[in-house]
């Protein structure tokens, strides 16, 4: 279906114009902001892998170190064993909370719950 305009101009002649109906092939216009949004919403999935390659590249570079091997004494937790005791064990003259907080940090524990056969490595106290 077409429609078509008509103007009247205070000349002698008039002007007709014709006038398609939209049939779906228009171009797609975005205005700034939905620019900035699409671009926003695509550029999404390349900073999550981003984020996942240098988080997860932390452990790596942490083990790398200065290219020195470090070598732990590891002690298997018995029954009955703690902290406090193995700490009293491999530094009987140092503070044994400062070696337990090296124990901890050392074998990444959240809690000083131990289980018999847990295996610990141990810093090296002089």
């Amino acid at each position: 279906m077409s429609a078509t305009i008509v103007t009247t101009g205070y000349g002698a002649s008039a002007r007709l114009e014709s006038v398609r109906p939209d049939n779906g092939s228009s171009r797609l216009r975005l205005t700034r902001r939905g620019r900035v949004v699409f671009t926003t919403l695509a550029s999404v999935p390349l900073i999550i892998w981003a984020a996942i390659v240098v988080l997860g590249s932390g452990v790596a570079a942490a083990d790398s170190g200065s290219g020195a091997a470090h070598s732990f004494e590891y002690v298997t937790v018995g029954d009955g064993d703690s902290l406090w005791a193995i700490a009293e064990s491999i530094a009987p003259h140092d503070d044994p909370r400062v070696v337990i907080d090296e124990i901890m940090r050392l074998n990444g524990l959240g809690d000083m719950m131990l289980e018999p056969g847990q295996r610990l490595a141990l810093p090296a106290f002089p």
